[in-house]
């Protein structure tokens, strides 16, 4: 049950991301558990684990990790697209 709650956590987190950097994070629900998984890793490696902790997650450090990961990928697959072209 712990790891079911950490996936609906994540994919919340991983679409709050989505919605505040307004870039669509891609694969859907998949890419948005996985957004919230990595940008928590990253949330909490760069600004400590603070704030409510939801699912085994710090939320606001999460929230801003998902953020700078949906930056990343969105500026990633926009490099790539022109390169392409």
């Amino acid at each position: 049950m712990a790891f079911l709650w950490s996936l609906i956590v994540g994919g919340i987190i991983g679409w709050l991301a989505s919605l505040i950097a307004g870039r669509d994070i891609p694969g859907g629900v998949i890419g948005n558990i996985i957004a919230g998984f990595v940008g928590a890793w990253i949330g909490s490696a760069l600004f400590g684990n603070w704030g409510p902790v939801i699912g085994g997650f710090a939320i606001i450090p999460a929230v801003i990790g998902a953020i700078i990961v949906a930056f990343v990928v969105s500026f990633i697959l926009r490099s790539m697209g022109r390169a392409t072209k």
